[in-house]
């Protein structure tokens, strides 16, 4: 049975920083996402351990205890792509800053919410902020890859609630959480 979203949770992958070389020199990283049966890639950027992608994906989250990962891959035209370390993405503070619904809206654009520290749990290489802003809340993440000599992926996750969404709880669904 399918089951219908909570929401639409878009991730915005911003950027390597000090990547692992996997070619002579350098690396062609991408990003591979991974939520349940979704799996959606960035495009790769060649010769380069501090890439810029600014590209956004957008996964339904159906159940906000699955784990989202985050994996990058160095691309080989001739050979198996040489993965690069990995990540998951912790939301669950995220999901609960967003059940504070309607008392969101008294707050000032850039007032932090939640303050959220790096822990061996959740992949973080400094504190991360939950901000309220123009009627949005937003996380900036910078995570630690794992299971790599160095690295670290930059990324910001922003929350979309639409029709055919049950939302995170029944008071955000009465908020109209949709944004443009």
């Amino acid at each position: 049975m399918d089951q219908k979203p909570l929401g639409l949770l878009t991730i915005h992958i911003k950027r390597g920083i000090n990547l692992a070389i996997r070619d002579h020199r350098s690396s062609d990283p991408y990003v591979v996402i991974t939520v349940a049966d979704q799996t959606l890639k960035t495009r790769v950027v060649k010769r380069n351990c501090n890439p810029v992608w600014n590209e956004e994906m957008t996964v339904a989250i159906k159940d906000p205890n699955v784990p989202i990962r985050l994996a990058v891959f160095d691309w080989d035209k001739f050979t198996g792509d040489d993965k690069m370390g990995d990540a998951n993405v912790e939301i669950q503070p995220y999901l609960e800053a967003l059940k504070m619904g309607m008392e969101l809206l008294r707050l000032p654009n850039g007032c932090a919410i939640k303050r959220v520290q790096p822990s061996r749990e959740n992949c973080l290489s400094d504190e991360s902020s939950i901000v309220w802003n123009n009627g949005k809340i937003t996380q900036d993440m910078i995570l630690r890859l794992n299971n790599v000599e160095c690295g670290e992926i930059e990324i910001m996750l922003e929350w979309h609630e639409g029709a055919g969404c049950r939302g995170v709880t029944s008071s955000a669904k009465g908020a109209g959480s949709s944004s443009t």
